[in-house]
C-alpha cells in the first residue's frame, strides 16, 4: 500500500469474501458436480471484480492491481505446467497399457475386504518415496480407482483412501516441496520439522487405516467377482499385459526419488509412455491410427501425439471398461487450468489490496492462548485455501503473518511449521476450486465433495494439532532445555 491509498475496513474486507461464499454456494446448488466446469470460475472472477472495486474506492490504481494479479498467477504457473504434463502422462500411459497393467495386477492381488486400507497404505509408501501427492494420485491413484471399479467398490471411499495416504507420504517426505516450504517460512530446519510432524501425522494415519478397514468389512466387502474376471479378460484381450509395462513407472519413481524436478520428470514419463505404446501396444495403436497416412509409422506417431495432447479413447464392448481406459491428454486439464487462473486472480486481488491481511489481523485480536493461536492458524490457513485456492499461498501468507506472534509467545518455530502443514497443505484437496481439489478431481474423476467425507487423514491431522495445542502436549517452547535445534534466520 502507498501513502495515497486508504486502509480497508473490516466490512470492506468481508464483502468480497461473503459475496464469493454466496456465489460458490449457489453454483454448487444449481450445477452440482458441473459447478467446477465454469460456474465456479465466473463466481471467482466476479468476486475479484468486487474486491477491485473496493480497492479503487480506497485509492488503488488499476496498474497496481494488475501487477498483483500477474504476480499471483505467476506463482501458479509451475503447478499449471505440471497439471498439463500429468494429462499427457495419463494419456500415453493409458495407450501404452501401463495403467491397464497396474489395474490388472491390482485385481489379482488386492482383497476387497482390505482394499481401502491397502490403497491408503500403498499410496503413503509411494508418496514418501517420491515426495509428491500429485504424482502418486496420477499414477498409483488412477490404477487403484480402476481396481475399485473392477471390484465394484465405492469410488468416493477409494479416492478418500488414495488422497489420505498420498498426503501422509507427502508430508513425511523430505522430497516434498510443501514440506520444505513450511519450515522455511516458519524459520526452522527440515528434518526437525518432519520429526515433529510425526506426532500428528502418524496417529492420524493409524486411525485412518482403522476406519478404512472397518469400511472394508462393513461396506461392500464382497466384490462382483464375475465382472472382475470379465474385466481382467477384456484388459488382456486389448493390451499386452506384462511386467515390462511397469518399467516407465519405475523410471518415474527413480527420477522423483533422486529429487529431479517434477516437470521434466513427468515429461520423461509421458514420452516414455509414448515409446512403450509404439513398442508393446502396436495392435492398439494400429486400431486407432488413420488408414490414409502415407506410412504406418506416421499414423502410429500421430496416435501417440494425439494421446499427449487430447488423450486416448480405446473402443470396447464394455462401456465401463471403455471409460476406465480412455481419457488423459493436456486437453483434459484445461478446465482445471481455467479454475486455477480464476482462483489465483481473486486471491491476488485480495492480497494486493490488503483485504486478506485485514481479515487475518482481525483474527489475531481474539487470540489469547496457545490453543487459540494454533486454532486461529489452522482456520486461517483453511480460509486462505478457500480464498486464494492455492496451498502455497495458504502456507506462505499465514506463515508470514503469524511468525512474529509465535515468537512473541515463546513458541518454537516447529510449532508454527507443523501447524502450517497441518492445515495449509492438508485441507487443500477438500476445496473443489483449490488447485489441489481441482487436480484430484481431474485425475481421480471423483468430485471433492464426494470423497471429502472419506478423506479421514485430512480431517484428523488438524483436529489432533488443535487438541495438542489446548492440552499443551508436544508444544515446544524456545526456553525448553531439550530444544537444541538450530532455527533458520
Amino acid at each position: 500500500m502507498t501513502e495515497n491509498t486508504r486502509r480497508p475496513s473490516y466490512l470492506q474486507a468481508l464483502i468480497p469474501l461473503l459475496a464469493l461464499i454466496v456465489m460458490l454456494g449457489s453454483s454448487v446448488y444449481l450445477f452440482g458436480e458441473d459447478s467446477s466446469y465454469g460456474p465456479n470460475q465466473i463466481a471467482l472472477l466476479i468476486a475479484a471484480g468486487i474486491a477491485a472495486t473496493i480497492a479503487f474506492y480506497n485509492g488503488f490504481r488499476w496498474s497496481d492491481i494488475e501487477a498483483g494479479i500477474t504476480k499471483g498467477i505467476s506463482v501458479a504457473l509451475g503447478a499449471i505446467l505440471i497439471i498439463l504434463m500429468v494429462g499427457s502422462l495419463i494419456g500415453t500411459w493409458l495407450l501404452a497399457g501401463i495403467v491397464p497393467t497396474m489395474i490388472y495386477y491390482g485385481l489379482e492381488l488386492l482383497s476387497p475386504t482390505w482394499f481401502y486400507a491397502a490403497a491408503c497404505l500403498i499410496c503413503a509408501i509411494v508418496a514418501i518415496s517420491i515426495g509428491s501427492s500429485w504424482t502418486t494420485a496420477a499414477t498409483i491413484g488412477v490404477a487403484l480407482i480402476g481396481v475399485a471399479t473392477g471390484m465394484d467398490l465405492s469410488l468416493p471411499i477409494t479416492a478418500g483412501a488414495v488422497i489420505s495416504g498420498a498426503y501422509f507420504g507427502d508430508k513425511m517426505s523430505p522430497l516434498s516441496d510443501t514440506t520444505n516450504l513450511a519450515p522455511a517460512v516458519a524459520g526452522t530446519e527440515l528434518f526437525a520439522h518432519i520429526r515433529y510432524m510425526t506426532w500428528t501425522a502418524v496417529p492420524a494415519l493409524l486411525i485412518s487405516l482403522l476406519l478404512f478397514t472397518i469400511l472394508g468389512f462393513t461396506g461392500s466387502g464382497v466384490a462382483n467377482m464375475d465382472s472382475l474376471i470379465v474385466m481382467q479378460n477384456d484388459l488382456q484381450a486389448i493390451f499386452n499385459i506384462s511386467p515390462l509395462m511397469l518399467i516407465p513407472l519405475a523410471v518415474l519413481f527413480i527420477l522423483a526419488a533422486t529429487r529431479k524436478p517434477a516437470l521434466p520428470t513427468i515429461l520423461i514419463g509421458a514420452l516414455l509412455g509414448g515409446l512403450w505404446a509404439l513398442l508393446f501396444q502396436s495392435d492398439v495403436v494400429a486400431g486407432l491410427a488413420q488408414l490414409d497416412r502415407p506410412s504406418v509409422w506416421i499414423g502410429h506417431l500421430e496416435v501417440v501425439w494425439t494421446a499427449l495432447a487430447n488423450g486416448v479413447t480405446v473402443p470396447t464392448d464394455n462401456p465401463d471398461l471403455e471409460s476406465l481406459i480412455s481419457g488423459g491428454g493436456m486437453e483434459s486439464m484445461t478446465n482445471t487450468v481455467w479454475l486455477i487462473l480464476a482462483a489465483m486472480t481473486f486471491g491476488a486481488v485480495m492480497e494486493t489490496t490488503g483485504l486478506l491481511q485485514k481479515i487475518i489481523r482481525g483474527i489475531l485480536k481474539v487470540v489469547h492462548s496457545t490453543g487459540s493461536l494454533v486454532t486461529a492458524t489452522v482456520f486461517t490457513c483453511f480460509g486462505a485455501n478457500v480464498l486464494t485456492a492455492d496451498q502455497y499461498m495458504a502456507i506462505v501468507l499465514p506463515g508470514r503473518m503469524f511468525r512474529e506472534e509465535y515468537a512473541n509467545r515463546g513458541l518454537d518455530p516447529r510449532v508454527l511449521s507443523r501447524t502450517l502443514e497441518s492445515s495449509g497443505t492438508i485441507t487443500s484437496p477438500l476445496i473443489p476450486w483449490n488447485t489441489c481439489g481441482a487436480y484430484m478431481f481431474s485425475v481421480l474423476g471423483v468430485y471433492p465433495l464426494h470423497y471429502a467425507p472419506f478423506a479421514f487423514f485430512l480431517f484428523l491431522v488438524p483436529i489432533i494439532t488443535i487438541i495438542y495445542a489446548y492440552t499443551n502436549f508436544k508444544i515446544l517452547r524456545l526456553e525448553d532445555p531439550e530444544n537444541s535445534v538450530q532455527t533458520a534466520s
